[in-house]
């Protein structure tokens, strides 16, 4: 209840803040403020915030179809609105952002599996986890010796990985030879922590319990310094 009453309030204050009247809320403001030197959609916002509301109702996912349309009108729509604000407009960087998004989406979720799993919630979509034979109160139960459960993260963690190619091959259109363009950098180094847990979670052979995996990488800061200046994720 609490959810939708914000949901209700933030639906109220786009409107508002559309009309040149935001509520004397911090967000709202700073909203109203950016609205008036940089394109924001309102489609992307008020997107973001029916995929929320639907997340109230249904936090679980039965297919990977679902939960990839929810990333992109969450994380990628987040992107969107980064690349609008830098007043990038560009077909092929909007597609990188929608497929970043996912794989942005399915790393974060992969890393708070354990998390979930102890309050007895499963993140990784039913279509995946029947496949391998994965019971739910098996892996709240015993974790990583769950049946399955590995060859389950595997296939969710391939699924991300896919979703971070895709992104990377989109920057060889329109000219840009793989490289993210200067000005847009900022918004694609969000796929560096992707790349980053990714590969550490291969290492680990897909055992997402690992605790060395919910600890960031001490390596991760560098990381992004590097692909800043080499304009890669």
């Amino acid at each position: 209840m609490i959810g939708q009453m914000r949901m209700v309030f933030w639906r109220d204050a786009l409107k508002a803040i559309a009309d040149g009247r935001p509520p004397k809320h911090p967000i709202a403001l700073a909203l109203y403020e950016a609205s008036q030197c940089a394109n924001l959609p309102t489609y992307h916002l008020k997107r973001m915030i029916d995929a929320r509301d639907a997340e109230l109702h249904t936090p679980s996912h039965l297919t990977t179809d679902s939960l990839t349309s929810h990333a992109e009108s969450t994380s990628s729509t987040v992107l969107y609105l980064l690349l609008s604000l830098l007043s990038v407009t560009s077909p092929a960087l909007s597609h990188a952002a929608s497929h970043l998004g996912a794989a942005q989406t399915i790393s974060t979720l992969l890393r708070a599996l354990p998390y979930y799993a102890k309050k007895g919630e499963m993140i990784i979509p039913a279509e995946i986890t029947a496949k391998h034979g994965v019971k739910q109160e098996e892996v709240f139960r015993r974790g990583p010796e769950a049946h399955g459960i590995e060859e389950a993260v595997f296939e969710f963690a391939t699924l991300a990985n896919d979703h971070l190619v895709t992104a990377r091959d989109m920057l060889k259109e329109e000219g840009m030879g793989g490289l993210v363009p200067a000005r847009a950098m900022p918004v694609f180094l969000s796929g560096v922590p992707v790349a980053n847990y990714l590969s550490r979670l291969e290492k680990a052979n897909f055992n997402a319990f690992k605790s060395r995996l919910v600890v960031r990488d001490w390596k991760l800061a560098w990381q992004i310094w590097r692909c800043y200046h080499i304009r890669r994720f």
